[in-house]
């Protein structure tokens, strides 16, 4: 899908929505009942936003802020730590980003605005809007929580989307955070990222563990299977691939696992197409050569147009290098795959006069066998960028019949997500910017540690200042950069 197309999508949706909300609460039949609604409920829809507020978790929250009680006092410690860390941790990465942005012709991009439909997969969208979720409602637990803890009163809890992005907000009573020690602070202030921080770790160990504990349910190492064939995928159909075929090789080449399918679908692109050994004589008996003629990508053709069948091949021959002569021949592709590939002639066995001949294809094409557990191979002439961007596969296969055979590959996908959504969530709230974690965290810690050598506390505020502008400054330069990247790159 086109950006344009795809702003323009969400654009309308917002705006009908927007208009179709001022319309009910200004009907005077429906308008005060739908008005009700929405507050017995929370609802709220604003311009590109809708969101939920409600007090019904409250109670919940002052649960969980009860269990183990020595537990949680180490673990808020350590956030707090963390916390700290994270804001010194994320100017520092910030500030190198923007200097080798600067010095480097192709500098790796740290910060990478995420839109959906542009370069978010669309088939990947419930994976973003689940993560994204998933990793906000915690950031906000984690808040909640820890605001429980230092006996701060919780007003409620929302989540709410806002363009695109899903999200969580928690609302706490100010005056009662305000009142508390700087340190205490710290721990409510840090507890968001802290636990982002967690599901990173928590998604890398389950991506770890994921083939051993995947192989109690699925085979690994020997084959891949596939899991998802694009509509216009040129190798889907009844005498081409289908979700749940095994796939063993690819022009030779082993898949045993998805590195091998990598590997092997980079030998087809990379390396020179190879040929297949043939005896003359048998090429001269099968043969159904027409007069030679140019195909559409600039080859050489020998076939007929309407064949599907057949394939025009070349060989060389000749006793030296002089008086080499390029022959062309019409040839049936798949009895011809089968003979042993071979690079050049002197590959192919000499009892009987033997040659190695190679399809006549243009540059941007290869002939591509495809072995399988569902039938005779399959054969693609064309792009191989074509066939690889069109079949996914994976390299678990179910030991039962009754086992899903993308489980292994959502759960994959998901902790990949996670580890690089939440983290992004944790560098991103950490950098001492206004109106982002990073503006509290880096406050309380000024006014918690720098009493004792900067007593004066207009000295104290002008440091928060110039931090807090910093910081704000350089996180603009780097999102400034990085929609200059996904625009015009």
């Amino acid at each position: 899908m086109l950006k344009t197309t795809w702003i323009a999508l969400v654009l309308g949706f917002w705006s009908s929505l927007y208009l179709i909300d001022v319309f009910l609460k200004n009907q005077p039949q429906i308008g005060p009942s739908y008005q009700r609604f929405q507050e017995k409920w929370g609802f709220q829809i604003l311009v590109a936003q809708v969101r939920v507020f409600t007090t019904r978790l409250n109670r919940w929250f002052l649960r969980l802020g009860q269990f183990f009680p020595w537990f949680a006092h180490y673990w808020f410690e350590a956030g707090a730590l963390f916390g700290v860390v994270c804001i010194f941790a994320s100017v520092v990465l910030l500030v190198m980003t923007l200097f080798k942005a600067f010095t480097e012709e192709k500098p790796e991009q740290v910060l990478t605005p995420v839109m959906p439909g542009v370069n978010v997969p669309v088939q990947h969208l419930s994976y973003f809007f689940a993560v994204l979720l998933v990793s906000g409602v915690l950031h906000e637990l984690g808040h909640a929580i820890a605001a429980v803890r230092e006996q701060v009163k919780i007003n409620g809890f929302g989540v709410f989307v806002m363009v695109v992005y899903p999200g969580a907000f928690v609302d706490l009573h100010t005056e009662h955070l305000m009142e508390l020690h700087p340190k205490r602070q710290l721990k409510i202030y840090c507890a968001g990222i802290w636990h982002n921080f967690i599901l990173v770790i928590i998604g890398i160990l389950m991506l770890l563990s994921l083939p051993l504990t995947a192989n109690l349910l699925y085979t690994t190492g020997q084959g891949v299977m596939v899991t998802e064939l694009s509509k216009n995928s040129p190798v889907a159909g009844p005498r081409g691939l289908s979700i749940g075929s095994q796939l063993r090789s690819i022009n030779g080449c082993p898949l045993l696992t998805e590195v091998d399918w990598g590997r092997c679908l980079s030998a087809v692109v990379f390396y020179p197409q190879r040929g297949y050994c043939q005896q003359i004589g048998k090429i001269q008996e099968l043969e159904n050569t027409v007069k030679l003629y140019k195909g559409a990508g600039g080859q050489v053709e020998c076939c007929r147009n309407d064949s599907v069948s057949d394939l025009c091949f070349h060989y060389m021959i000749g006793s030296t290098k002089e008086n080499l002569q390029k022959k062309y021949h019409c040839l049936v592709a798949r009895k011809t795959t089968e003979a042993p590939r071979c690079q050049q002639n002197s590959d192919c066995f000499q009892v009987r006069k033997t040659v190695c001949v190679y399809p006549s294809l243009d540059n941007s094409s290869r002939l591509i066998r495809v072995l399988h557990d569902k039938g005779p191979p399959v054969l693609y002439v064309g792009d191989p960028y074509l066939f690889g961007f069109t079949v996914s596969v994976s390299g678990y296969i179910p030991k039962y019949q009754a086992l899903p055979h993308y489980l292994p590959q959502v759960v994959e996908t998901f902790c990949k997500y996670l580890i690089s959504l939440s983290g992004a969530l944790a560098v991103l709230n950490a950098v001492p910017c206004y109106a982002l974690d990073g503006q509290w965290i880096f406050q309380a810690f000024v006014e918690c540690y720098f009493p004792s050598f900067i007593p004066n506390p207009h000295d104290r505020q002008a440091i928060i200042s110039l931090g807090l502008l910093f910081g704000t400054l350089i996180l603009m330069a780097n999102v400034a950069l990085a929609l200059f990247a996904l625009i015009f790159t």
